[in-house]
């Protein structure tokens, strides 16, 4: 297949291109060059001249893309210059050119030199122009085409997505669509079949199929149950030219799960189950374990139990184990041997979740016998808490009332009775360890308790562990055992100016007991004042009274003070009575009644003293006790030790230590005593650590012969009492002072006059045994003394 192109320009460019077919082969014919369309040629030239010169004809062509490696022929370039003329050359430029397109200078043919892929690039446009060849320049205006690569079948399918991974429940219909695939084809999809896809299963069947078309995986078998496989893989095949023999393949691997529905009921792993229980086992406690096992997984496999027979008195209840899925039977109440030895139960696990089919039943049921286990159980109370009562008048022994407790085991064991002390400290009651019964061991007092808490505990004598206990709250009866009093302390004042009838006080009473009815008090004075011309009481009708005055004659300087006798009686049965006494004071009062003065202006004003006599007299006092205080304090500052020669020291120092008699004194200077070292500061005791940290104390400021000996050792025997880091034994300090010496002299015999010949030790051995040794040392024989 050959096309001659004819492109009219000024000078005119003849194109030739040659399309070749990979599929054909077709070989290139030949150029006719004969004189008749040399001539038609000449003539077409001219009438195109005289048309119309200028314009540029556009062509797109066709090439197939191919794999190489040896070039092939595109096309020819020829032009009505190259008659004869061999100073010409052809020039391609454009997209391609010199890489994948290459053309002859010199007989204008294309080759593509290279791989052509449509799938990398799919056309390119080129330009070629005829140039001199020796100068290179263009010797037409040069013409544009375009080469088209047509598409061949080189690409196969491929899934980019997979491998894949779908899931679909169990037991789904035939038809039910599972997943979709999809594969792609790099083949030009508008042209021919190359990317022409169509699909199907090559392993996964019976189980599924796929549409041709549109790649949907499905379920093709019914009735596939996840229990008896789970996991299926399925294998496709995307296959272009139409599914054509020929054409190219990709696959691709799904892997398909079924999911879980809730198709299989809970089953019983045992259709009777037995459990001990023993009867003390606390309520709340596991008794057994069931399990009703599911073939399902997740929420699909969790059950409910429940007790569907067997439990009329609601002992028991099952729960589930939210781990593992177990029945947990526990106790609801007490159990008790001696009522009910055995049981049997009927149990119900249920699937949490409904059947989505409205099969079933999905639930299943179990037997449960339980026998109740013996124990030995502690004494039962006939109560838990008893309440008694007492009159707190009660005599000693006295029966107040008494508990009472049983063995519940079948041994019917005794019980003792006993009171915890720690709630009867004072051991004011006493049980009878047999019985029950509570006495009273000490008299009782309302007013001081009003109730006794005690604990009582009944053991068996079988086996004394066996301990329980009742609260026993004893509730003591009030009696009138005591008299009416005062409410308070009253102390009344009355006013010289009154008026007859005056109120002095409101006076009321209390009292300590507690009758049911209330209090009732009633007043009255003793009966050698009820006549008295001074005072009256009237009663207030609410348990208190008014003290009234008769007349209007009270004079301080003629009684200051009247006391008035007043007996309180109350209602009990018997009535109980007291005499309290009402201090009546006579005072100085203002117009208006106001308490001024009682008894200081009273007791002054009869001498003839006036306020401001008195107050003088007063400050010359205070003045005096301020002299003679001066006084004394200049007397106390003058020193006690003029002189050396008159220091009284061995008048005040005590040795408990054996001395040297009066003169060794001498070796301890009251100076010392002052403690120059610490005025500046504290010296710190040597003779122990101190654990706290006090503050420095001042020092003496006064002089050595300015020391008040008496005050100075005062003072530091109380600083001494109150200091935590003094000696546990009794000092007053200890001072790192050696003194200067003694009269006495050095008891060492280095510097001694004499010899030891000249001194006689002998008498040492007559002291005693304590002193033979030293005297076998002293004492020398006769050969001694000779040598």
């Amino acid at each position: 297949m050959h096309l001659d192109l004819w492109m009219c320009s000024p000078p005119l460019l003849l194109l030739w291109i040659t399309l070749l077919s990979r599929a054909s082969g077709t070989p290139v014919p030949a150029q006719n060059h004969s004189p008749e369309s040399a001539a038609a040629s000449a003539g077409g030239e001219r009438l195109l001249a005289r048309a119309k010169r200028g314009w540029v004809w556009n062509q797109m062509f066709v090439l197939e893309e191919f794999s190489g490696p040896d070039p092939i022929l595109v096309g020819r370039l020829h032009t009505d210059l190259d008659v004869g003329n061999k100073n010409i050359k052809y020039v391609l430029a454009g997209e391609g050119a010199g890489t994948i397109f290459a053309i002859n200078e010199l007989t204008g043919d294309i080759h593509a030199m290279k791989r052509l892929d449509r799938e990398e690039k799919a056309e390119y446009t080129l330009t070629a122009q005829v140039v001199n060849a020796d100068t290179d320049e263009p010797l037409e205006p040069p013409s544009e085409f375009i080469i088209k690569v047509q598409d061949i079948n080189d690409n196969p399918p491929q899934f980019i997505e997979g491998p894949y991974r779908a899931s679909v429940p169990e037991m789904s219909a035939v038809g039910t669509p599972v997943t979709r695939v999809t594969a792609t084809d790099a083949d030009d999809p508008v042209y021919g079949n190359s990317a022409k896809l169509v699909y199907s299963i090559l392993e996964g069947q019976p189980y599924f199929s796929v549409d041709p078309n549109s790649a949907t995986i499905k379920v093709a078998l019914h009735g596939m149950d996840r229990e008896m496989r789970e996991e299926y893989l399925v294998v496709i095949q995307a296959k272009d030219m139409g599914g054509h023999m020929g054409g190219l393949s990709g696959t691709t691997t799904v892997t398909v799960t079924l999911t879980d529905i809730n198709d299989n009921p809970p089953k019983f792993a045992k259709s009777l189950y037995e459990f001990v229980i023993p009867e003390d086992l606390p309520i709340g406690k596991m008794g057994g374990k069931v399990k009703a096992n599911d073939r399902d997984i997740g929420d699909n496999a969790k059950s409910t139990y429940s007790v569907m027979e067997g439990d009329e008195q609601g002992m028991f209840e099952v729960v589930t184990d939210s781990q593992t899925q177990e029945g947990i039977l526990r106790l609801k109440k007490p159990l008790d041997f001696e009522t009910k030895r055995a049981y049997t139960l009927k149990l119900e696990a249920t699937n949490i979740r409904p059947e989505p089919t409205g099969g079933g039943p999905y639930k299943d049921t179990a037997t449960v016998k339980i026998v109740v286990e013996d124990s030995d159980e502690p004494p039962i109370f006939s109560k838990a808490v008893y309440q008694l009562e007492v009159n707190e008048n009660a005599p000693i022994n006295t029966v107040i009332g008494s508990v009472n407790a049983r063995d519940p085991d079948s041994t019917a064991s005794q019980v003792r009775y006993f009171i915890d002390r720690h709630t009867d400290l004072e051991r004011q009651f006493n049980i009878n360890v047999d019985d029950g019964k509570i006495t009273l061991a000490k008299p009782l007092d309302r007013e001081t308790d009003l109730w006794h808490n005690i604990t009582v505990t009944a053991t068996e004598v079988r086996n004394h562990s066996q301990i329980s206990r009742a609260i026993v709250a004893i509730r003591v009866m009030d009696i009138n055992d005591n008299a009416p009093e005062f409410a308070t302390e009253y102390e009344a004042f009355l006013c010289e100016n009154g008026k007859p009838g005056q109120v002095i006080q409101t006076v009321s009473a209390v009292d300590k007991d507690d009758p049911i009815q209330g209090h009732y008090f009633d007043y009255r004075l003793v009966p050698e004042m009820l006549h008295n011309p001074n005072f009256t009481i009237k009663n207030n009708q609410d348990n208190s009274i008014t003290v009234l005055a008769k007349h209007d004659t009270f004079r301080r300087q003629k009684q200051e003070m009247y006391f008035l006798p007043i007996i309180v009686t109350d209602n009990g049965n018997p009535p109980m009575s007291s005499t309290n006494t009402l201090t009546i004071r006579v005072c100085g009062c203002s117009k208006d009644f106001v308490v001024q003065s009682c008894n200081v202006e009273a007791y002054v004003l009869p001498i003839g003293l006036s306020m401001g006599a008195l107050i003088a007299i007063l400050a010359c006092i205070v003045l005096l006790l301020v002299v003679l205080f001066v006084t004394l304090r200049r007397h106390k500052n003058e020193p006690l030790i003029i002189k050396d020669d008159e220091d009284v020291r061995e008048n005040i120092i005590r040795y408990d230590d054996e001395g040297g008699g009066e003169e060794d004194t001498e070796a301890f200077d009251i100076a010392t005593l002052q403690n120059p070292d610490g005025i500046n500061g504290y010296l710190p005791r040597k003779d122990i650590k101190p654990d706290l940290q006090f503050m420095p104390r001042a020092g003496q400021h006064s002089g050595p012969n300015g020391v008040d000996v008496d005050e100075f050792i005062n003072v530091r025997l109380h600083e001494a009492d109150n200091d935590p880091t003094a000696p546990p034994y009794d000092s007053i300090q200890i001072y790192g002072y050696e003194g200067r010496g003694s009269m006495a002299g050095s008891l060492s015999s280095l510097e001694t006059a004499s010899s030891d010949s000249d001194q006689n030790y002998d008498y040492l051995r007559e002291w005693g045994p304590r002193f033979r040794r030293l005297g076998e040392l002293y004492s020398v024989g006769e050969s001694d003394r000779e040598t």
